[in-house]
């Protein structure tokens, strides 16, 4: 059953648009508002497949309607109503994000072309969200520990947002994957994700790697380039180690929180960017801070939401889950068959000191599917992953 609103001050023109919709199918479910007021209630209130909106009209007008709406539910499509002498206002509706416009008197062909074809843009919309809410099969987050739940329930939470987030925990634990389930899980799913690991690039290339350079800016610049700020506009980008970066690229990133423009090495020219700054580090960045190593303002402005990651010692109960998992995932990559591990063969893993955290464990189940039995024994485990 599609829901039509239709938002029409004449009442007339709205029992003509009501009978055609009504009798051309009785899927439709249509209601009516008699002004764009009343008419933006109801699109508060309830879910539409569509809305049908007049342009002038009393208390609140259409491109007024389309704007408001826009804002707070924009999978709506919007097909507005035009008078002869709104046609200039109607086509510049298109411009504000409406899908058509039909004039009056509305033609009987033409508007249920329009109707079906928004009805079917819609269905479209919401399969591609569905789609872009199921986080890719090699950024899975395994496990049911209570931390974990915490971490995915936070995330859930927060990817439809824009906030910055700044993911604490040691090496290894998957700081990376709480990123891309950020990214994979927002409105931003269909722009770019920039990875920059700032512990891997100098000191003296960081501000370039990041925003940019023009030609001449330095001995090696022999050409303009785009940075990674400028790359990830529109989506997300993912500082990770940001505790390694340099006080001056800090400075710069501060700039571009703050404002939302950056500039590239060597120029004065402001570059406008719209992007979601998701952080990581396995430092403390409060000592950090006190030994004048990170700026405060930075942090704060990093650190909206903050997400910390256990490490695998403190999560041992999800250790069988990742042992299935990984060596699923091994013996994928590899065209080999799926070793099973012994109940013992898992207990004992969940006994070891995992102070490389999920990375090390992944490192050791690989060794074991090569080095072991058919079935990975307690005794592979004590011969070939031992600490």
């Amino acid at each position: 059953m599609s829901r039509i609103l239709i938002i029409e001050d004449e009442a007339a023109i709205r029992r003509v648009l009501v009978k055609i919709l009504s009798e051309e199918n009785d899927s439709y479910n249509v209601e009516e508002a008699e002004d764009g007021l009343s008419g933006m209630e109801k699109i508060k209130k309830e879910d539409y497949d569509l809305v049908l909106c007049d342009i002038k009209m009393p208390k609140m007008d259409g491109v007024e309607v389309l704007e408001a709406s826009r804002k707070i539910k924009p999978e709506i499509p919007f097909v507005m109503i035009s008078g002869h002498g709104d046609l200039d206002t109607a086509v510049n509706t298109m411009r504000l994000g409406a899908f058509d416009y039909i004039s009056k008197p509305p033609d009987l062909n033409r508007l249920l072309n329009t109707v079906r074809n928004a009805l079917d843009r819609k269905e479209l919309v919401v399969e591609n969200k569905a789609l872009r809410k199921k986080v890719s099969k090699n950024y899975e987050m395994i496990g049911e520990s209570n931390g974990i739940i915490r971490i995915k329930d936070m995330i859930e939470k927060v990817a439809p947002t824009d906030a910055r987030v700044l993911i604490t925990g040691p090496n290894g634990t998957g700081k990376e994957l709480v990123a891309h389930w950020l990214h994979q899980k927002s409105e931003r799913a269909g722009s770019p994700m920039i990875e920059v690991n700032c512990a891997a690039i100098p000191s003296e290339l960081i501000e370039s790697e990041l925003f940019g350079h023009v030609k001449g800016a330095f001995t090696s610049a022999v050409k303009d380039r785009a940075g990674k700020f400028e790359a990830a506009n529109g989506g997300t980008i993912f500082l990770d180690e940001i505790g390694d970066m340099s006080l001056s690229a800090q400075a710069k990133v501060l700039r571009a929180l703050q404002e939302n423009k950056i500039s590239r090495v060597g120029s004065d020219k402001d570059i406008k960017v719209n992007v979601r700054v998701v952080a990581a580090t396995n430092k403390d960045l409060k000592k950090e801070i006190k030994d004048g190593k990170f700026r405060e303002d930075l942090y704060h402005r990093l650190a909206v939401i903050l997400i910390e990651v256990p490490a695998l010692n403190d999560r041992r109960d999800d250790i069988p889950l990742l042992v299935s998992h990984f060596s699923g995932k091994i013996a994928g990559e590899q065209g080999t068959p799926t070793k099973k591990f012994s109940d013992k063969a898992v207990k004992l893993l969940q006994e070891y000191d995992w102070t490389g955290n999920i990375r090390e464990l992944r490192n050791v189940v690989e060794r074991l599917m090569i080095l072991g039995d058919n079935e990975v024994s307690e005794e592979d485990v004590k011969l070939f992953a031992s600490k």
